[in-house]
């Protein structure tokens, strides 16, 4: 789902600079009280979990790629704002050590995969639990991966619209939304519900460890 250096217009990654600043500050602020001796290492744990689990890649037309993720997990046991730093962590190590990502698309990929997956995650666990706690689970799973999906394929969709020569030639990320966002969602429609049976079972084992999750 990471999307690469080059793909992405100057229009767009520049704000998008400023978008994640504020988002790092606010995050960041937000949970300097929480981190302790108690969660760090748990914490550590299952950003390397995540690490892992999205070097697992699957090729996507035009590019980009698919993988699994485990923001869910972050984003349930510790929140949205933990999982978010905790993933942009994540997405520059991988962008500046192994060349994924990028460094130009670093703030779209930790806007839309870290703090917009992480929110979804959140809140889908959070307004589902007392109905079904293993469905919330699973959702909070598939719905963080999809939503993270749908606006990474909107963002390069609209590429060849907002960056391209006079005579209409795409500058960066050539294909229009009508490419990318079937090209994009129908696999991640697939790695939803592998997210979502991590989630689950992610859950269940950390429970079993730590009964004050």
């Amino acid at each position: 789902m990471h999307i690469p250096d080059g793909f992405i217009s100057p229009k767009v990654y520049i704000p998008a600079y400023i978008i994640a600043s504020g988002l790092w500050v606010y995050s960041f602020n937000r949970i300097k009280s929480y981190l302790d001796e108690k969660t760090v290492p748990l914490l550590s744990v299952l950003t390397a979990f995540s690490f892992i689990l999205m070097l697992i890649m699957i090729p996507l037309p035009g590019g980009s790629s698919a993988h699994p993720s485990g923001i869910a997990l972050l984003s349930v046991i510790f929140g949205y704002h933990i999982s978010f730093i905790a993933l942009s962590i994540v997405f520059f190590i991988q962008a500046v050590i192994l060349g994924e990502g990028g460094i130009t698309t670093f703030p779209i990929n930790a806007v839309i995969i870290g703090f917009l997956g992480s929110l979804s995650a959140y809140f889908t666990y959070r307004s589902l639990k007392n109905l079904n706690k293993n469905l919330a689970l699973f959702l909070s799973g598939w719905v963080s991966v999809n939503i993270s999906a749908f606006f990474i394929a909107l963002i390069l969709g609209v590429q060849p619209l907002i960056a391209h020569t006079p005579d209409g030639k795409p500058l960066f990320f050539p294909f229009g939304i009508g490419i990318t966002v079937p090209a994009v969602m129908i696999p991640h429609f697939f790695i939803g519900i592998a997210d979502g049976i991590i989630t689950v079972l992610g859950y269940r084992i950390l429970r079993k460890i730590r009964n004050d999750i």
